[in-house]
């Protein structure tokens, strides 16, 4: 039998399977999307990009599986920082605290920062997203040859991953990557495509490197009105570890996560919180409803076979624009029965 007969019994095996398939649905969309191409007039190099990419996520959709419910802090930073740099030691320190609160590691399996988070967090607790690049870009000593390194072919799916798995994002002064970094996460977070998320932008003590980047935007994009005000608490700058720590641990101290369930925005709580502060949220962050009002529910029926069904939720229309206010809002969600959550592991999903 050759190759094309094996996957000619392999796709009938498959599609036999579907109905039965918990997620048939899906399997039998990415399928017809394939013989709809082969079916259309594309290049070589289309079916080139589309098998390469493919295979990217196959490799990282498996890998990423088993510490799927372990919230993990994405890392970003120069390849290019010294060992000797103070950044090197920030970054090192940084991971080993995380680590210590129980979140796992991501960064770009590279030197500098990388590096440095990789042995902060030890390759146990640390993932390595490498890119086939011609130079600058081979694994560290840190993460190389362990399972949890993953060499991409495009930078979109390496970015896609990045994001997909991070329930908080970590960076450190860099170059054109850390920029492009910082400047689409915060995008994706502005534009509800990632996240809530918190994201910290951590400096050597005393450094300028944020603000200036900081003082750039406020001049250029938010007093210009090209982002509004509101955008610029989508992050926060510090030069502590400590605090930027702090700020990734209490994020999710009551908050747990979120989705959209038709138009309802979905919050999941890991407490319910009293009358008196759903009243406070209706009032305070009133402006955020599209229209009706914030209820406090259980699960929706859509969502009974979720992992997190017995997890209460803040429902309501969200606006969809005001994403910076949101996290305002998440911040003072967990100002509330915090006493409750402080035994909790807020990596736990």
């Amino acid at each position: 039998m050759d190759d094309l007969d094996t996957l000619k019994n392999d796709l009938i095996a498959t599609i036999d399977r579907i109905p039965t398939h918990p997620d048939g649905k899906w399997i039998q969309r990415a399928l017809e999307s394939i013989l709809r191409l082969a079916e259309t007039e594309i290049d070589r190099l289309d079916w080139k990009i589309l098998s390469a990419s493919v295979s990217d996520m196959e490799r990282a959709f498996q890998i990423f599986y088993p510490y799927r419910h372990i919230r993990k802090v994405a890392v970003f930073g120069s390849a290019r920082t010294p060992d000797l740099a103070p950044e090197y030691q920030l970054a090192y320190d940084f991971a080993r605290l995380i680590t210590e609160q129980g979140f796992m590691t991501i960064t770009g399996a590279g030197g500098g920062i990388m590096a440095a988070a990789n042995a902060g967090a030890g390759a146990e607790n640390s993932f390595g997203l490498n890119i086939q690049l011609p130079f600058e870009q081979g694994a560290n000593q840190y993460i190389a040859g362990d399972p949890k390194s993953i060499a991409f072919k495009y930078f979109f799916t390496r970015k896609l991953f990045f994001l997909r798995e991070s329930d908080a994002v970590a960076l450190f002064p860099g170059g054109f990557g850390t920029q492009d970094e910082a400047l689409e996460t915060l995008t994706l977070c502005q534009t509800g495509r990632y996240g809530p998320v918190p994201m910290v932008l951590i400096d050597r003590p005393g450094g300028t490197y944020w603000c200036d980047w900081d003082a750039y935007l406020r001049k250029n994009l938010a007093e210009t009105g090209w982002i509004s005000a509101e955008d610029l608490k989508l992050y926060t700058i510090t030069d502590d570890i400590e605090v930027a720590a702090e700020i990734i641990r209490t994020f999710y101290q009551v908050y747990h996560s979120s989705r959209y369930v038709g138009d309802e925005f979905v919050m999941r709580l890991k407490v319910a919180i009293c009358d008196r502060d759903l009243d406070f949220l209706n009032q305070e962050f009133g402006d955020l409803v599209a229209s009706g009002k914030i209820v406090q529910t259980t699960a929706l029926a859509e969502e009974l076979d979720d992992p997190t069904a017995d997890l209460p939720r803040l429902v309501f229309k969200f606006d969809r624009r005001d994403f910076g206010r949101l996290y305002q809002m998440i911040g003072k969600i967990n100002q509330m029965s915090g006493d409750t959550c402080l035994n909790t592991h807020p990596e736990e999903k």
